[in-house]
């Protein structure tokens, strides 16, 4: 079988796999936790995502591609509009500001009515890191209201602010992208928790698997389960259904284990962006001779904000975190390391926390 890779050319990868003329498409996952991996994700796998997605929102529609394609985000933004005829906007590749996302609104806008492929929808996906930009900015948050639909995904969103547009998504490159919208399966997923509280999905958005060295898929049992005789995808998340929605609670292999207890990293993010002057938080777990692992923080703070100190966060968060959960170390930068995905890479969080000026 032959599966159309990504890089170089993801609209013509997208295009062989929806039409037949290759099984699929290869994509690399992020490599925010562990090294990238090439899934195989076939044209049906799809063409299943896409649809389903159109009628979670209400009907197909017109996309801003903010995004790279060679990414499965970006790429299911081309088979959703190459699925229904829609028109793609792309956004001009280079740095991401508010500015140029709404001259690329307004030129989608303008397209959309001029060459008749205007659906009467308009839709857009971002991560978290985009998104925080959009609503910092009074032209941003303009450009929002031009969409039905704002697809958040990749990474936690840790706002209050966000307009009712907004769609926080689950899903990843195994499952052709979110697969989970505000916390309810698309009709097409299914969603289960193991006995160790990892999210288990499945349904016809499955990738075939990850790429053997011949180029052929392959699924290891540990992530690929088959149970009842039926294939799921074990993923690396904890999660708890509550009712009818799943409700994310970190990485499996994210959770620091600090003097014996399991701290999970999520939680203790969130709070820290609940504070006032902290705008974006990442938690890892480095090791110490003591606790085995401490809990350290790198974050970054809002404009004109003072940089908080250690001992006001650990004060300030005594109410709402426990003891363990507590951040030992804090680093203040001016902004988080991430991925080319977007994501937030924790390898390097890590690495900062651990070299000589690690303590702030």
């Amino acid at each position: 079988m032959n599966y159309a890779p990504l890089a170089p050319g993801p609209d013509r990868a997208v295009a062989a796999a929806l039409s037949g003329a290759a099984a699929g498409i290869g994509a690399p996952t992020s490599g925010s936790t562990a090294s990238p991996r090439q899934v195989l994700v076939s044209g049906a796998a799809m063409r299943a995502a896409a649809q389903a997605t159109d009628r979670r929102l209400g009907g197909p529609g017109d996309w801003l591609l903010a995004m790279p394609a060679d990414r499965i985000a970006g790429a299911m933004v081309l088979a959703r509009a190459l699925l229904s005829g829609s028109h793609v906007e792309r956004m001009p590749q280079g740095s991401f500001s508010p500015e140029r996302f709404a001259r690329s609104v307004d030129a989608l806008v303008s397209a959309g009515g001029a060459d008749g492929t205007a659906l009467g929808r308009r839709y857009v996906s971002l991560v978290p890191t985009q998104l925080g930009r959009l609503l910092d900015s009074p032209v941003g948050r303009t450009a929002l209201q031009a969409f039905d639909a704002v697809l958040i995904g990749g990474a936690a969103l840790h706002r209050d602010d966000a307009p009712a547009n907004i769609v926080t998504t689950y899903g990843m490159t195994e499952t052709s992208g979110g697969c989970v919208y505000d916390g309810v399966p698309l009709d097409v997923a299914r969603v289960a928790i193991d006995a160790d509280g990892r999210v288990l999905l499945k349904g016809p958005m499955l990738a075939d698997g990850y790429a053997s060295a011949s180029g052929q898929p392959e699924r290891d049992p540990d992530d690929w389960p088959v149970i009842d005789g039926e294939t799921w995808h074990r993923t690396r998340d904890l999660g708890v259904m509550d009712d009818g929605r799943l409700r994310l609670l970190g990485r499996a292999d994210d959770v620091i284990i600090s003097g014996g207890v399991n701290v999970h990293p999520l939680r203790v993010e969130r709070a820290l962006t609940a504070m006032p002057a902290i705008a974006e938080a990442v938690v890892v777990g480095v090791s110490d001779a003591e606790w085995g692992e401490r809990v350290g923080a790198v974050v970054t703070v809002d404009p004109d904000a003072t940089p908080p100190v250690l001992d006001d966060v650990r004060s300030a968060l005594t109410t709402v975190l426990t003891r363990a959960e507590l951040p030992r170390q804090l680093l203040v930068v001016h902004a988080l390391p991430r991925l080319d995905s977007g994501k937030i890479d924790r390898r390097q969080a890590r690495r900062l926390l651990e070299s000589p000026n690690g303590d702030a």
